[in-house]
């Protein structure tokens, strides 16, 4: 794609995906505007027509009338350029050559007075010009006998304010007779300008600024390394001018690209913007210039503060600059408003180092000892080092980490840093800024850069707690290396260095990192060794979100229960919560005890700040655990999406661990919906990434999806062997969170491959604990295990309360399996009328959910009841062949599986296989095993001819 932007135009290059304007050229936003030229040429075909485009500079005009000439082209109109120039504008008759000189061979065929006129008023003779009326004429004429000869003609103006004012005439008068031939004047003019177009009271249409989507899409096209939060800032500062919006990406450097170097207070204008913006405050009387320039460097628009400030009469000095249309008074809130957001850039531009110093120090003395904008003002106005005014800044950059904006943090620790003379605080600052980077907005890239700077300026303290995070933090997000983190972080929690002071925000990035390494190393010895060193630092135990994540998270079997009143408390206030961080942990504490629900508005919160490009280590962990919300709720088609966008932040900002719980997920509904191959590949990955890391929660994910894999295709021994890896049959021991996802699992498979005892014993540990008592989940979850260890009898009064639980179908698909277990039951004690019940309820469920295998596994039963399930052969008119029992157990013996395992999957004894088998023989005319799967291709589902 190209842009059919012209010398002298001032917006005419937003080009990217849209509407077509011309050979191989698009526009961003601008089909409304497209659509009002095509009807535009129309009429002029066959009537003419003019038309002025009005609009502020850069915001278009030169794109649409490059799109307009390219349309009319294809529409068969002869298309003649006028270009306005301002070192023309004195020349006359110019702009008249432009439009004639393509014409000249025409002329011949005037009347002869009128080729004169023309050759005199365009210096072809040495005549003197008629006057303008007679010169207007024969235009008129030539225009009018071209458009007849060879079809309509379209004069496409640009810049008309700038034409010379005999060729202006001249174009005016063609405006106001322009309907007696096909021809389309379709011209451009800044909004305001005056020419004499102006005058001939020709439609006009004012171009706006592209909408924030549209600008958005041109920038993302145009510039896609630029990370999501710049990109917000450039749209912003150019408000919807595509001229800026293209131009401005011009004056940073890559770093500040890809937000991974501090952004100026106001973009640096381009030479091109800068005299489109810059003409008319350089004009401004100096009292006024000062005045814009503590308004830019205030920026809230008080003009109690500009007042005091500036020390004068100020709505008097701004006079000048709002009567050139720079600013205006707000009427309701009475503040300064720019009326573009560049004329900002604009003023700062043409201020010098020395102005703006002082203009900071002005605007300093009007705020209070302690304020934040006192502190940003005095360390904008301090050249060199300043340890006084450091200080302040670093409380600064706390407070904006409290308000949720871990960005606006780490830049303010970096500019406390520069300001730092002392190496200790600089050091502290610098470190303290790679651990936010680490942990909340994702940048992995700058640690080491910045902890090597941090050794630099203090080698006497390696082991700051800020620096143990951020380097943990890399290892563990980027490498996987747990045991190195964790070695790191509990020496510098526990203090190794008793004379650093933490500051809190540190301490608790540095608890919430320690959290996750535990987590995901799975291995007790860990989390014993977190509570060592958090029980050493009294100041950590203050936090009351820290007991909460290592009860509910850490520990939720035997150490949720005292805490869960102080999560629910965490959990309803996250709506008015701006630390995004806190909002990440207490979702996190959340998760094994089934409050998920309650945070999915601040998670989605955190997601959109990761979507802007703020908190992307947050975002990533919010995105996986609004995904694993979708998992047990049955939002099963949004999990694509979540993980899908999860993975790319970790592709893009390297946190290689924190991918994989996203792969986990997508492992674990592939297996539900019977895509095996995919579910295994997954499995496969996770061990090979998290084994040689001994990073054993890995494992326990690989296995989760294999042995939810074999359930859906009634493969209990199998499903035995992988839950057997990670379960020890009678235990739920401490700091196993994951024992909470097994234990209906695992005492389902042992009570269906004859390991009665062990599901039995299983059963027993689980109500040893007070599970039930964690949400009703669990309680579902609790009762349906006691029924599935149950042996030859069907537990009625255990099955009917795991379905009666309050809101059960919050959870379909655990629902949807107890149901199925339950009318398997039933089904197998001859109560087929009850199972039947269960059965189609849990195959809706499936369905829905589109959990095949599990579906299949509920229309086979209906079948073996005697049930013909939706979209199979009902057989009502046929003979019988198989009974439905007989043809599970045929088709499952042509598998290659024993009597045993058959009986297995189909909650039958052996001997009822066999027997079921002895009768499908002869029915099938086989006498063995090895014919039956010749036997039953092509037979019908129901087993019927």
């Amino acid at each position: 794609m190209t842009s059919l932007a012209t010398p002298a135009g001032e917006g005419s290059a937003h080009l990217a995906a849209g509407t077509a304007t011309g050979p191989g050229v698009r526009l961003v936003g601008r089909s409304a505007e497209l659509a009002l030229l095509d009807g535009f040429l129309a009429s002029a075909a066959t009537r003419g027509a003019a038309l002025m485009l009005t609009g502020d500079a850069g915001v278009g005009k030169s794109a649409l009338l490059d799109a307009a000439a390219g349309r009319a082209g294809e529409r068969g109109f002869r298309v003649v350029r006028v270009v306005g120039s301002p070192f023309e504008e004195s020349v006359s008759f110019s702009a008249l050559h432009q439009m004639l000189q393509p014409l000249t061979d025409e002329m011949s065929a005037l009347p002869a007075r009128q080729a004169r006129t023309l050759r005199a008023a365009l210096g072809l003779s040495d005549e003197q010009p008629a006057e303008l009326l007679a010169v207007a004429g024969a235009v008129r004429t030539l225009l009018s006998r071209t458009a007849a000869a060879a079809g309509p003609v379209a004069l496409v103006v640009d810049q008309v304010t700038w034409l010379d004012r005999p060729s202006a005439v001249v174009l005016a008068n063609l405006a106001r007779h322009i309907r007696t031939s096909p021809l389309a004047l379709l011209a451009a003019s800044r909004t305001g300008d005056e020419s004499y177009l102006s005058g001939t009271g020709l439609p006009t249409h004012e171009v706006r600024p592209l909408d924030a989507e549209s600008a958005h899409r041109l920038v993302t096209e145009r510039f896609p390394a630029m990370t999501p939060r710049v990109r917000r800032r450039l749209v912003t500062e150019a408000a919807g001018n595509p001229l800026a919006l293209l131009e401005l990406p011009a004056t940073l450097d890559e770093a500040q690209l890809t937000d991974r170097g501090p952004l100026p207070a106001a973009l640096p204008l381009t030479d091109r913007l800068q005299k489109i913006y810059g003409v008319r405050v350089g004009a401004l009387p100096e009292p006024a210039r000062e005045l814009l320039l503590l308004a830019v460097l205030d920026g809230s628009g008080d003009l109690g503060i500009l007042r005091r400030a500036g020390g004068g009469d100020a709505p008097a000095a701004l006079a000048p600059a709002e009567k050139a249309g720079l600013v205006r008074v707000d009427a309701a809130s009475g503040r300064l408003v720019f009326r573009h957001p560049l004329t900002r850039s604009a003023v700062l531009e043409l201020s010098t180092s020395a102005e703006r110093r002082r203009g900071h120090l002005a605007l300093a003395r009007e705020f209070p000892e302690g304020s934040e904008h006192r502190a940003r003002h005095l360390a904008d106005a301090t050249i060199g080092p300043d340890d006084e005014v450091a200080g302040l800044l670093y409380e600064v950059a706390h407070r904006t980490l409290g308000r949720g904006d871990a960005v606006g943090a780490i830049t303010t620790l970096l500019r406390a840093s520069e300001l730092s003379l002392d190496g200790a605080a600089k050091a502290r600052m610098l470190t303290e800024a790679a651990c936010l980077g680490a942990n909340i907005t994702g940048d992995l890239r700058n640690v080491r850069a910045l902890l090597a700077d941090a050794a630099l300026a203090d080698p006497t303290d390696p082991d700051s707690l800020a620096a143990a995070t951020a380097a943990a933090s890399q290892l563990v997000n980027g490498e996987g290396d747990a045991d190195t983190a964790h070695k790191l972080l509990v020496g510098a929690i526990g203090g190794r260095n008793p004379q650093n002071r933490f500051s809190t925000d540190v301490l608790h990035e540095a608890v919430l990192t320690l959290v996750r390494v535990c987590f995901y190393s799975g291995r007790p010895e860990l989390w014993r060794t977190f509570d060592d060193a958090v029980r050493d630092t009294p100041s950590a135990g203050s936090e009351p979100l820290l007991p909460v994540l290592r009860g509910a998270l850490g520990d939720p079997v035997h150490a949720a229960l005292p805490v869960l009143d102080t999560l629910d408390g965490l959990v309803a206030g996250l709506d008015g919560e701006t630390d995004l961080r806190r909002v990440i942990g207490v979702a996190a504490a959340a998760t094994f005890v089934d409050r998920l629900p309650g945070c999915r508005v601040a998670l989605r919160r955190v997601v959109d700040s990761g979507r802007d490009g703020g908190a992307v280590a947050a975002a990533i962990e919010a995105s996986f655990m609004l995904a694993n919300d979708a998992y047990y709720s049955g939002q099963w088609d949004d999990i694509p999406e979540l993980t899908e966008e999860g993975l790319r932040w970790c592709d893009r900002h390297s946190y290689r661990l924190t991918a994989q719980p996203c792969r986990y997920l997508r492992g674990v509904l592939a297996a539900a919906r019977g895509d095996t191959r995919t579910a295994l590949t997954v499995a496969d990955r996770l061990v090979s990434w998290g084994a040689p890391r001994r990073l054993d929660t890995l494992g326990l994910y690989a296995a989760h999806i294999r042995a939810m894999c074999a359930l859906g295709s009634a493969d209990f021994e199998g499903a035995y062997r992988h839950l057997a890896t990670v379960v020890t049959p009678g235990e739920l021991p401490p700091y196993q969170p994951h024992a909470l996802w097994f234990f209906l699992d695992f005492a389902e498979t042992a009570a269906r491959t004859g390991r009665h005892a062990e599901a039995a014993a299983h059963v027993a540990a689980v109500d040893e604990t007070r599970i039930p008592a964690l949400s009703p989940r669990l309680a579902m979850l609790t009762a349906a295990a006691r029924a599935a260890a149950t042996p030859d009898v069907v537990a009625h009064d255990l099955f009917e309360s795991a379905i009666a639980t309050p809101d059960a179908q919050r959870w379909p698909f655990e629902w949807a399996r107890i149901r199925l277990l339950y009318g398997e039951r039933l089904r197998r004690a001859r109560a087929g009328r009850v199972a039947r019940v269960h059965l189609d309820a849990a195959l809706t469920t499936f369905q829905r959910l589109g959990a095949a295998p599990w579906a299949a596994r509920a229309a086979n039963e209906l079948r073996a009841s005697g049930i013909a399930v939706p979209g199979t052969a009902s057989g009502a008119d046929r003979p019988a062949l198989l009974t439905p029992q007989e043809l599970q157990a045929a088709e499952l013996a042509a598998t290659g599986l024993t009597n045993k395992q058959i009986a297995a999957r189909l909650s039958l004894s052996p001997r009822t296989v066999a027997a079921h088998l002895s009768s499908a023989f002869p029915k099938l005319g086989v006498s063995s095993r090895a014919g039956l799967r010749d036997a039953l291709t092509g037979l019908p589902r129901d087993g019927r001819y």
